[in-house]
């Protein structure tokens, strides 16, 4: 019983990093597969509700379809606005920084043994039009490939609704082998994460509305682009909050002289970010989102490093998923509460005694 104890104990060794990499690998399926189950997910309640009126499936699924278009519509007027804005202020913006970084550039270029012709701009020179075209390709590939991958999780979005693939079944067949007990972790699966993304969006929305507010009151260019940075960095938890405050006050380092105004600005970004997630988030979470930081950060690294941007901003639903999954079983709940930082993590037992 030993040797076969250590022999399983070894295979678990090999098989999951094996695992990790096939998910590396097969990215282009697996991303909008998770994706596509969490937006279904999402409007299962309202495909339900579709269900009592008798509205015919195929009708519903169209109503939840024109409903994502809707939203990606909105996101990408919210682009083309701030990208307008930014257009439209570029030639102002780049006098304001030329004078303002010239001299840390020229710091920077003399440590570095840096040549540039004197008298020429150091923006231009920096972000001419030959470096933009060298990663023209590297853009339409990506532009691909986010094309590519909106389409899969749609098609995956249809086929959940349409229930051609049937979570619940799934975890009854693999892993809960209970019928049961698999309504049972699918409803609480569907409960937490939808609380958890719509708790998520709401925040996330208000972080972007403050920070603009904030940028129009101190008179930061482009309010509208850093709004829809810090709505949609703000989706990577702990992480993205602080790069939306230093990007913003750098920025903002560029227009205000580095004074009491320059510091009063980065105290209120600084103040809406504290009050949104260290604040409304945990009170409108509650008991949902109970996994500790050291959880969040390594799975923070895990999945960015798998699924890059992707990986970061899919890493907390998928560790809610994980935890929920672990608190099903009595060999694994010991994970489940380690996980969530509860204190009695280590008053609970493997078996009940008798």
């Amino acid at each position: 019983m030993k040797d076969i104890k250590t022999t399983n104990t070894l295979l678990l060794i090999i098989v999951i990093p094996l695992i990790f990499y096939l998910l590396k690998i097969l990215s282009f399926i697996f991303i909008p597969l998770i994706l596509s189950m969490f937006i279904a997910i999402l409007f299962l309640p309202l495909i339900r509700w579709m269900d009592k009126v008798r509205m015919p499936r195929v009708m519903s699924i169209v109503v939840v379809i024109l409903i994502i278009f809707g939203i990606l519509k909105l996101g990408g007027f919210l682009i083309k606005l701030s990208s307008n804005e930014i257009l439209s202020a570029k030639d102002v913006f780049i006098e304001k920084a030329e004078s303002k970084l010239l001299g840390i550039i020229v710091t920077i270029e003399n440590f570095f043994g840096i040549e540039r012709v004197e008298g020429e701009n150091v923006l231009i020179h920096y972000f001419q039009k030959s470096n933009v075209m060298k990663n023209f390709g590297k853009s339409l590939d990506f532009i691909g490939d986010a094309l590519s991958m909106t389409l899969m999780t749609v098609f995956f979005v249809i086929l959940l609704l349409s229930e051609s693939i049937n979570f619940e079944k799934i975890l009854n067949s693999t892993l809960l082998k209970s019928n049961y007990s698999s309504v049972k972790t699918f409803m609480k699966i569907e409960r937490d994460l939808i609380k958890f993304i719509k708790v998520k969006f709401i925040i996330s929305l208000l972080t972007g509305i403050g920070f603009s507010i904030a940028c129009i009151a101190f008179g930061i260019s482009f309010p509208i682009f850093w709004g829809l940075f810090a709505f949609l960095i703000n989706f990577v938890q702990l992480v993205g909050s602080i790069i939306s405050v230093v990007l913003c006050a750098l920025f903002a380092l560029v227009e205000l002289d580095p004074s009491g105004t320059l510091l009063l600005f980065v105290l209120s970004i600084t103040m809406v970010q504290v009050l949104m997630g260290g604040v409304l988030e945990p009170i409108f979470m509650g008991k949902t989102f109970s996994v500790n930081v050291m959880t969040v950060l390594i799975m923070l690294m895990l999945w960015g490093f798998i699924w890059g941007v992707p990986g970061l901003i899919m890493s907390i639903p998928i560790t809610v998923f994980m935890k929920i999954i672990f608190e099903q079983f009595p060999e694994t709940k010991k994970i489940a509460a380690l996980m969530s930082g509860s204190e009695q993590a280590v008053k609970i037992p493997w078996k009940k005694k008798t």
